[in-house]
């Protein structure tokens, strides 16, 4: 645990990313068992929905073969989830598009896929053509699901609501820059997250939050920068390729960080038309192009 004014801060790694509990107002150790409970929700929910593992449920449907499969309830609430954002995004959101980064590698580089590999990867992807009856799921054949475009963002959630349950010590639980609070801070300060600059690195200004939580979208770490154009990792399902126009990284205020990951990704998903999309649904956003 690390001081931080009247702060504890609880450090660790969990989906490839850098992860934080702060404590306010508590002693060393009831802060670190706060912050224990925390990473262990964080990590669980990595096992169970990760695509890298072949133990659990995600690596059961993806090798059902076409086979109907039988999940969980908290399998069966994601699912429901991703078939909403399936809906409310017109078939943006896919969590079938995950077979496509055979294609792409958004590691900074400058490999740009061939379109014929993209377009012998299409026909496997498309939620529609899955047969979703909770809580039995038809994949076809050849076909995967992937729970990372909403995994980290759910994981922030669970462990926040985790945190307030065991403790009505405030707290902030932050994975990879997804973070929600528990409640407001004892004094009379807002929490304060940083708002990271995606051209120059470092924070470009801070955003105070009393309640809610806060998730973030866009191509700062995840591109490919060839001949001078930079292609994003949000692609859109239909094409296969990289959504043009969008902002470089989009942050979303919420009342929980599943649905403000929803809007951040819903809003690059529009390109050009991100900002309108944001205003139309009249939420507390920022964009940066």
């Amino acid at each position: 645990m690390i001081r931080r004014g009247p702060l504890w801060c609880g450090q660790f790694r969990a989906m490839a990313s850098p992860c934080e509990v702060l404590i306010d107002g508590a002693g060393r150790r009831a802060a670190s068992e706060l912050a224990q409970t925390a990473a262990r929700e964080a990590w669980r929910i990595e096992c169970t929905f990760s695509r890298y593992r072949d133990d659990n449920i995600v690596h059961r449907i993806n090798n059902a073969g076409g086979a109907s499969v039988e999940v969980d309830t908290e399998t069966a609430r994601l699912l429901d989830f991703a078939d909403q954002c399936y809906r409310l995004s017109d078939g943006r959101f896919d969590i079938t598009s995950g077979v496509l980064r055979r294609a792409w590698r958004f590691d900074g580089g400058r490999a740009v896929p061939d379109p014929g590999e993209i377009a012998q990867l299409l026909p496997r992807v498309g939620w529609d053509k899955a047969l979703w009856d909770n809580p039995r799921l038809v994949l076809p054949a050849g076909m995967e699901i992937d729970f990372g475009g909403i995994g980290k963002e759910y994981a922030v959630d669970s462990a926040q609501q985790l945190l307030a349950t065991h403790s009505e010590l405030p707290a902030l639980v932050n994975l990879g820059g997804d973070l929600a609070v528990t409640r407001n801070r004892r004094s009379a300060d807002a929490w304060r997250a940083g708002v990271e600059d995606p051209a120059r690195g470092g924070a470009t200004g801070a955003i105070t939050l009393q309640q809610g939580a806060l998730a973030t979208s866009g191509d700062t770490h995840r591109y490919v920068l060839k001949d001078g154009v930079r292609y994003g990792h949000i692609l859109d399902p239909h094409t296969g390729w990289p959504v043009t126009g969008a902002p470089r990284s989009v942050t979303v205020a919420a009342p929980n960080c599943t649905q403000a990951g929803m809007l951040a990704t819903f809003s690059l998903l529009q390109g050009a038309e991100a900002e309108r999309f944001l205003q139309a649904e009249g939420v507390a956003y920022w964009c940066q192009r």
